[in-house]
């Protein structure tokens, strides 16, 4: 490698790495705000946020990575056009295509990022994400236990719970339980715990007492130093999870089975095209490396910047991402639909190539105009 493609591919990769630094930033507080409110409203810990925070960064990067290799171009080019850097590059003989070349470079290094968290760490992070939020759905705790409030976790049932303590103790409980038409039964306790068992969860209520209320008005109350309420009737018994499209590797993707798309709920069509999306989708920061770089050498030198030719470079990368839209919503429905995953970064890296062939294109000069009396 050059010095002068050294150089540049220095100057592209430190400015990636700043915006997408701070891109994944903005990006990931916008979606920490909402489940910071989710799940501490729920009673869960920090520590429980910051394990879905962690588990949510892969995709976070996935998306932003060709956003911050674009960026990331345009800044670079800009900069050099300005400071005639590449003019004088242009001047000493390299072409379009030869200034090009760290580009390549650098479209594929930020590529075989996407590719590992494609392939490896954004199912994995999914899957443990998956599994995540179901242990916490189950948790009895985070479900029902919410203090002050009365809470019915089923038909017929109302609880209410004074005070949870630091300790998990919760402080004058009340369970009514209006299940039975002929029969009405209030438990009353200073402390309860809730305990997991083999046979379900349970709730263990401490020096208390219970009111039998029978369908003629006779009521029988009989007090109890400890008593344990089976509270596996008031939840059904958890599903086996069935795993999301998102969670499978990229070889069951590309060779699914009719057992596999029963189980995710997906179409063989579908999963075929997420697999080969997974291919594609990486390419997507290289063509946008080539448009935002090639697109600023359009542009000769202006005092005024080239505003002009980002512009351009805007238009065209949403002009690529509108394509991969339209595919993705085509190929999923469609026998052979697959190979329209490819057509986005297929167009985005030909854009730039035609672009990089039309700047080496000879300018017209306009023609000045000449006096009569000159000419005559």
């Amino acid at each position: 490698m050059s010095r002068f493609d050294r150089y540049l591919l220095s100057q592209l990769l430190a400015l990636f790495g700043f915006f997408s630094l701070v891109l994944v930033a903005v990006y990931w507080v916008n979606r920490a705000v909402g489940l910071f409110d989710q799940l501490i409203g729920d009673g869960q810990s920090a520590l429980v946020f910051l394990q879905f925070s962690l588990l949510t960064l892969p995709n976070v990067i996935r998306l932003v990575l060709p956003i911050s290799a674009f960026i990331g171009a345009v800044y670079v080019a800009n900069r050099l056009m300005s400071e005639s850097e590449l003019v004088v590059m242009q001047a000493t003989g390299f072409s379009a295509f030869r200034l090009a070349r760290p580009v390549w470079y650098f479209g594929l290094i930020v590529t075989g990022m996407m590719l590992v968290l494609m392939h490896v760490l954004v199912p994995a992070s999914r899957s443990a994400l998956a599994d995540r939020t179901e242990a916490i759905s189950q948790n009895v705790s985070a479900r029902f236990l919410k203090d002050g409030q009365f809470i019915h976790p089923s038909d017929g049932i109302t609880l209410y719970i004074r005070e949870i303590a630091a300790t998990g103790e919760l402080l004058d409980m009340f369970l009514a339980d209006d299940r039975d038409a002929a029969q009405r039964s209030l438990y009353t306790a200073k402390k309860a715990f809730f305990a997991r068992t083999e046979s379900g969860p349970k709730l263990l209520m401490v020096d208390g007492m219970v009111q039998l209320l029978g369908p003629k008005g006779q009521l029988s109350v009989t007090r109890f130093a400890d008593f344990t309420y089976d509270m596996a009737g008031l939840m059904a018994a958890p599903d086996k999870r069935a795993r999301n499209m998102a969670e499978l590797s990229t070889p069951q993707l590309l060779a699914p089975t009719a057992a596999l798309a029963a189980e995710v709920r997906q179409t063989q069509a579908s999963m075929l095209f997420e697999g080969h999306d997974r291919i594609a989708q990486p390419l997507m920061a290289l063509a946008a490396a080539l448009i935002g770089f090639s697109s600023l050498l359009l542009g000769a030198f202006s005092r005024f910047g080239l505003w002009r030719q980002v512009g351009i470079a805007v238009v065209l990368l949403l002009v690529v991402q509108a394509i991969a839209t339209v595919a993705t919503s085509l190929g999923e429905d469609v026998q052979g639909g697959w190979m329209l995953a490819y057509a986005a970064p297929m167009v985005g890296i030909a854009i730039g190539v035609i672009e990089l062939w039309l700047t080496q294109r000879p300018r017209r000069v306009p023609k000045l105009a000449v006096p009569d009396a000159v000419a005559t």
